[in-house]
């Protein structure tokens, strides 16, 4: 029952005073009444109780102790009286309201106060209200300050004490004003020995102060009070800092904020201006002497025309890009944060005078040059310097506005011209370069390249800058253009005789047209096959047409067998021991002083093909001959023959090899074999005779002589003929050849119980045993 009743009723605090406790609880069913009662746990006989209906959810226990802990209890009462539920907690009352002592304004966003410490306070809560605008800031122990307030404006001041159990009570409130704002400075130095101060209005102001001393400590304060918004401070010191301070106060005299600020008088004019010119880069040097508080300086030079401007933070600078042949006035000004001081006095600088221009060089007459030019500002004297391109310099010096020189052809001069006065030289000008006309090239030789085109060359020139070689001859004429000391003439016409020149060009001065021409003659034609005929299979006569007047003519057969030549100064000559089988490529040339002239146009040759070397007859069967040979070189096919009285056997083949049928045993062949090439030549070639082998026996009979003999009868083709039996088995082999004109034989001594294979062939005088006679079994 115990744990239902505290999980069903519940109770909670929502907020705490110096004297009193703020409760609520949840309804509770059954219950027609709550009793609450607060008992203080560190103070003896006081305690307070409080009685509350069915439908009051929330009370508030008054009278309490600030800073004290107590002990609450609530029960719900049923309408017997009897506690149907109850519920315990620990609660804190706040500290004591303080009281305030005093609230005072040192600045002007901000109120300070003062107040007595309240015992069990562990924080404090300032408020500050002006209208409906409160700010609050929570502090730890007196003075405190609100901050963030505005300037000059009437605030009601209270303060709330803090400890764990929540705040107390406001005290009653203290009225306190915020001082004025601060004015705002806006500080220049209109010249290098004053500052201009000014502000704007600040609210509630009934007059300013405003003191001014230098930052580093030395001399005296000054300070000025005004109701004005603006002042100046005078006869101050040149490039100084000095601090500045303002603050307004209002019409009971209470100063407000200060303000404070830095400003540096403007320097003074730098002094002892020094100016040196450099001729070369055309810039000067400008140096003074440093002026107190001047951070950086400005250079300024002017010709009326154009200013140049340089700034530096040392005691000097280098005005550069000065114009040649004026006069400028240079004057320095001192620069700090303050402003500038007033420019020096003007210094005068004359530069050196501009490099002359328009200039012209004329060649009067040859070998000499005449180089003249305008007169310039400043100019006193000029000096013209003429350089050739071997290296080889002169120069002139006057007074006037012209010079002469002398040249030599094919060399190009380069002139300039310089003005000086006490300043120095003039800067360099445009340089201009003068080409005498190039010479005539000297050296000259032609080779022939082919019969229509020469090699031209020669030793270069001095000044040429491209070369023309013109070959006029044959009713004709042709002209190349080169760069370098070499041409090549084609579209000649061959065996003719041309006159050549070589002309030398510049760009500035045109041709050298005088040069002598040298005769050259082409190299021969090339001649034209007209006919190749064959003597023999290795003789063959080739026939040209000849268009040169002298020539010797050479014809040459290349193929992959090797190179064969003939030579004539005629119009043919004849080709020998050509190999059979071969292709060639037969052409001719003509040679003569002049050179070689192209090939002709090429004509293909075949010879023959060439006879095989080796050629094997071999008889398979009695009426079956194989024939081969070794490779005809050239030859394609192949035709093979063998011939007799009694018949021909004939075979055409890719291969080299042929079987012939249909022959005649124990007759006498002649062999002929015929080799073809691809296009159809045809090499005829003989070989020894051919004999066909003995016929064999025909009617082959087989007796027993007893059991281990045997009598081998046959037929003979020929009583001239000797023939040969042979008895073969597992168990041995047996021979038995009879004496001529027999037609029998007999085989003794053979083992018993075996098979035997017997054959009866004709004797040869040489080679192998015949195999292809019939066999006959014997068991």
């Amino acid at each position: 029952i115990t744990f239902w009743v505290f999980l069903g009723f519940s109770m909670s605090i929502y907020d705490v005073t110096s004297r009193s406790i703020y409760l609520r609880w949840h309804k509770f069913s059954g219950a027609s009444s709550y009793r609450v009662t607060a008992t203080a746990v560190n103070t003896v006989g006081h305690s307070l109780l409080a009685h509350f209906s069915d439908v009051t959810l929330r009370g508030t226990l008054t009278s309490l102790i600030p800073n004290t802990i107590y002990a609450i209890q609530a029960e719900a009462i049923d309408k017997n009286g009897l506690t149907l539920a109850e519920t315990q907690m620990m609660q804190s009352t706040a500290p004591d309201i303080p009281v305030i002592e005093q609230a005072y304004s040192k600045l002007s966003n901000s109120i300070t106060v003062e107040w007595r410490v309240v015992p069990g306070a562990t924080s404090y809560l300032l408020t500050a209200q002006d209208g409906d605008t409160f700010l609050e800031t929570v502090v730890t122990n007196s003075p405190g300050t609100v901050t963030g307030l505005k300037p000059a404006t009437l605030y009601r001041i209270t303060i709330r004490s803090i400890n764990s159990g929540g705040k107390s009570q406001p005290s009653p409130f203290r009225k306190a004003k915020t001082v004025l704002a601060a004015p705002i400075l806006s500080v220049s130095s209109p010249s290098c020995d004053s500052i201009a101060v000014s502000w704007k209005a600040v609210y509630m102001a009934a007059g300013f102060s405003v003191s001014l001393m230098r930052s580093d400590g030395l001399g005296r304060m000054l300070k000025e009070n005004t109701t004005n918004t603006s002042l100046i401070f005078t006869n101050l010191d040149p490039g100084t800092l000095y601090t500045i301070k303002a603050y307004a106060w209002n019409v009971n005299g209470i100063p407000g904020d200060d303000f404070t600020s830095n400003q540096r008088t403007s320097p003074k004019a730098p002094a002892d201006v020094q100016v040196v010119f450099n001729s070369g880069a055309l810039r000067a040097i400008v140096s003074w002497m440093p002026t107190e508080g001047a951070l950086t300086y400005g250079v300024t030079a002017s010709n009326g025309l154009l200013k140049l401007k340089c700034n530096t933070s040392s005691a000097s600078c280098m005005v550069p890009s000065l114009q040649c042949g004026s006069e400028y006035y240079v004057s320095v000004t001192a620069y700090n944060d303050a402003g500038s001081s007033k420019p020096t006095d003007a210094v005068s600088l004359k530069t050196i005078p501009c490099a002359p221009v328009n200039i012209s060089i004329e060649e009067d007459e040859p070998g000499h040059l005449l180089v003249s030019w305008s007169s310039v500002n400043f100019g006193h004297y000029y000096v013209v310097f003429v350089k050739s391109d071997d290296g080889l310099e002169v120069h002139c010096n006057t007074s006037r506005t012209q010079c002469h020189f002398q040249s030599d052809c094919g060399f190009t001069y380069f002139i300039s011209v310089f003005a000086y006065n006490k300043a120095g030289q003039s800067p360099l000008g445009e340089v201009f370069s003068y080409t005498t006309a190039p010479c005539c090239p000297g050296d000259i030789r032609a080779a022939a390249v082919s019969s229509d085109t020469l090699r031209v060359t020669w030793a270069p020139v001095r000044g040429a800058e491209t070369y023309a070689t013109r070959a006029r001859g044959g009713s004709g004429e042709v002209l190349c253009n080169h760069t370098a000391a070499a041409c090549t003439l084609s579209a000649l016409r061959c065996d003719t005789r041309y006159d050549i020149t070589v002309y030398s060009f510049s760009e500035a001065r045109g041709s050298n047209t005088s040069c002598a021409s040298k005769s050259v003659a082409t190299a021969p034609c090339s001649p034209e096959i007209k006919n190749i005929s064959k003597e023999t299979l290795s003789v063959i006569s080739v026939h040209w047409q000849s268009n040169n007047k002298e020539a010797t003519y050479i014809v040459t057969a290349r193929g992959e067998a090797g190179l064969w030549h003939c030579t004539s100064s005629g119009n043919s000559c004849t080709l020998i021991n050509l190999p059979c089988g071969s292709a060639f490529s037969v052409s001719a040339i003509a040679r003569s002083p002049a050179g070689q002239s192209l090939p002709s146009y090429s004509v293909p040759l075949e010879t023959a093909p060439c006879c095989p070397n080796e050629l094997i007859l071999t008889q398979v069967t009695q009426s079956v001959t194989n024939i081969s040979w070794s490779v005809g070189m050239g030859a394609q096919t192949y035709v093979t023959a063998l011939e007799s009285p009694k018949g021909q056997a004939k075979c055409h083949t890719l291969q080299n090899y042929c079987l012939l049928g249909c022959i005649t045993c124990g007759t006498n062949y002649t062999v002929s074999l015929k080799a073809i090439s691809e296009t159809g030549l045809t090499s005829s070639c003989t070989y020894q005779g051919y004999s066909s082998s003995a016929c064999c026996p025909s009617g082959v009979k087989l007796y027993r002589l007893g059991n281990n003999g045997i009598r081998v009868y046959w037929r003979a083709s020929d009583e001239k003929i000797n023939y040969n039996t042979d008895l073969q088995g597992s168990k041995g082999n047996f021979t038995c050849t009879p004496n001529s004109g027999l037609s029998h034989c007999d085989i003794t001594e053979i083992p018993c119980g075996d098979v035997y294979t017997v054959v009866v062939s004709p004797v040869t005088d040489k080679g192998p045993k015949l195999t292809f006679c019939p066999k006959k079994i014997y068991s």
